[in-house]
């Protein structure tokens, strides 16, 4: 697989998809360095949240093959601008997590603000129920960085 780095703003769930993909027991914790796990690697909701700390998003994600933009539709918006994906020099897909806790309206929303990010394709995702993991990480596996 494809070492992915997760992005998103806190509570997300980016910390559930790298241990569901590392094949670990899902527990809640809340990330406060940069974890690095076999096959991801999972940042603090504050390196998104805050401007001034996308220099260590950019410098952390050269050791990523893919960069995953993590969006959660229980939020009203997300804080990640329009074109972000065009600051990493790489593959960047979008994550849409949570999806079976809200609308389908809520969900198009976050692929939107997403897709508005320059991050292509998006995966919707509820992660403890195992809800589109299966194409995410076959997406991984097979071509994550090397399409388009």
């Amino acid at each position: 697989m494809k070492k992915v780095i997760f992005i998103g703003q806190t509570g997300s769930g980016k910390t559930t998809l790298c241990q569901k993909l590392n094949e670990q027991t899902i527990r809640y914790r809340k990330t406060q360095a940069v974890e690095r796990f076999a096959k991801s690697i999972d940042t603090p909701g504050e390196y998104l949240e805050n401007p001034r700390f996308y220099s260590a998003l950019t410098v952390t994600a050269v050791d990523a093959d893919v960069v995953a933009l993590v969006a959660d539709p229980t939020r009203g918006c997300q804080p990640i601008p329009p074109g972000f994906a065009t600051m990493f020099n790489k593959k960047v897909i979008g994550i849409v997590t949570k999806i079976r806790q809200v609308r389908a309206e809520a969900v198009e929303n976050a692929k939107g603000e997403l897709l508005r990010a320059k991050a292509a394709p998006v995966f919707l995702v509820d992660t403890p129920e195992g809800i589109g993991i299966k194409e995410l990480s076959h997406y991984l596996e097979q071509n994550g960085g090397d399409d388009e």
